[in-house]
Parts: C-alpha cells; sequence; structure tokens
C-alpha cells in the first residue's frame, strides 16, 4: 500500500463516519465509476486500524461524557449514567440483529446496485432536511427513542444511507434535543465499531508484513485528525440546524447516481 493512499483513506473513512453523506454509498459510487477492479479492497488489519482511528477519536471528543458515565456507572445505582448506558445498549439491539439474521440479504446491495445508491442518498437528504426543520428542544433520548434511533442505524448499514444522518435525524424528529442527538448518535456507534474491531483480530484472518507500519501508521493518524474535526465540526452543525447543505449535497449526489445508472 502507497503512503498517500493510505493517508487519503484515512481522511476518508474519519470524514465519513461522522458526516452525514454515506461513506458505503459513495464507496459503490466510486467502484461503480473506476471499475470494480480500480479500487482494491485494503487490507483487513487496514480496515481495523481505521476503525479503530474512527473510535478513538469519537472517545476523545466525549472524553468527560464517557468519564462521568464510567463514574456513575461504579456507582452501582440507578442513576443517570447507568440509564444512559442502558440506552446504548438498546439502541445496539436493532444492528445486531441484522448483522446475525440478514448479512447475506444486505451483502446483495453491495453489489454494484447504484440505482439502490441514488435512491437511499435522496432517502438521506430527504431525513436531513426533516431533521433541520425540526423545533429546538430540551427533551433527552428515552427508552423508546433509543431502540428506534437503533432500527435507523440498523438501516443504515445499507449504502447510501448515511448512519449519523439518519441516527440523529430519527432522534431529531422524536423530539430529542439536537445536540443531545448529535452526543448519543456519536457514542452509541463506539460499541458496535470497538466490537467489530475485536471480531475482527480474534478472526485469525489478520496478516501483517513490516514493511505496511509506516503506511499503516500514516493512515491511522489521518482518521484520527479527520474523525476529530468531523465529530467536532457536526455537533456545531446539528445545534446550528445547518444540516441542509449536506441534505443538498445528498440530493445531488443522489441524482446524479440514478443518471449514472440510466444513462451511463
Amino acid at each position: 500500500m502507497e503512503l498517500i493512499d493510505a493517508i487519503i483513506l484515512g481522511i476518508i473513512q474519519g470524514l465519513t463516519e461522522f458526516l452525514p453523506v454515506s461513506s458505503s454509498g459513495h464507496l459503490e459510487l466510486g467502484k461503480a465509476i473506476l471499475g470494480a477492479h480500480a479500487m482494491p479492497e485494503e487490507s483487513l488489519l487496514f480496515t481495523v486500524i481505521l476503525h479503530f482511528a474512527t473510535a478513538l477519536s469519537t472517545i476523545v471528543v466525549f472524553r468527560k461524557d464517557i468519564f462521568e458515565i464510567f463514574k456513575g456507572l461504579f456507582q452501582f445505582k440507578w442513576n443517570e449514567e447507568t440509564q444512559f448506558s442502558l440506552k446504548i445498549i438498546i439502541s445496539m439491539i436493532p444492528a445486531a440483529l441484522v448483522g446475525l439474521f440478514l448479512n447475506d440479504f444486505i451483502e446483495v446491495f453491495f453489489d454494484g446496485a447504484i440505482v439502490i445508491v441514488g435512491i437511499m442518498l435522496i432517502i438521506t437528504a430527504f431525513l436531513l432536511y426533516l431533521a433541520d426543520l425540526a423545533k429546538t428542544t430540551d427533551k433527552g433520548v428515552s427508552f423508546r427513542s433509543a431502540f428506534v434511533i437503533g432500527m435507523a442505524q440498523a438501516v443504515a448499514i445499507l449504502p447510501g444511507i448515511s448512519r449519523s444522518g439518519a441516527t440523529i435525524s430519527a432522534a431529531v424528529l422524536l423530539g430529542v434535543d439536537k445536540g443531545k442527538s448529535a452526543r448519543f448518535s456519536f457514542l452509541m456507534v463506539v460499541p458496535l465499531i470497538l466490537g467489530k474491531v475485536a471480531k475482527d483480530v480474534m478472526g485469525g484472518e489478520i496478516n501483517f508484513h513490516g514493511d505496511q507500519a509506516v503506511a499503516m501508521g500514516a493512515g491511522f493518524v489521518a482518521a484520527f485528525i479527520a474523525g476529530l474535526a468531523a465529530c467536532t465540526w457536526m455537533i456545531k452543525l446539528v445545534r446550528q440546524s445547518k444540516l441542509t447543505y449536506f441534505a443538498i449535497y445528498c440530493l445531488i449526489v443522489g441524482l446524479i447516481a440514478l443518471a449514472w445508472s440510466i444513462w451511463g
């Protein structure tokens, strides 16, 4: 792997993990434009490294929140921190069930189905636009809304549906405060990412060569820095109701994808 390729992939991973533009959808579009063989799959180890970098950037951004959550948990009481942790667990259930029972079905959508990517990007644009129209509240995430937000995260497995866009939009449309929506959206993905990283590491399929160390290290740093910037930026944008810009972007890319699939 070339050093510049590793850095570019790291930046893309860091940005698209948090910006509501769908990393999986853009990857499928890239394959369609460049050709499936023009974009070789990076090694499993590099994928693990990039995912760990974005998880770490989330932990750094929300380090105070995470510290307070663990501090409250060790009090062994039914306090706010314990309830929040349970809500995070509840939000993970839909995605976990989809991964366990519908994995083969989902993989069908990752086979150059550009029409589906285009439609899903347009749906993402619509959700982001609706979220921007929502009234400002001070409501927090309830147990019921945590499960609904988790369902949005499960749907976001489809290429073209942004995970952050779907979960933040779902939370805001449920009446949750916009800042709290972004906070919950980003914290709820950390256990999933770390779980996937652990699963891949223990899978025994990871191969490492010493000459890859510099490139992979550069990719990690790029993903971590891009993740820090994107995560912090998104929180501000959500609070300021500026998701419409991403809605317009997703709409344009979605329409281009549909046109490409019809006339390309």
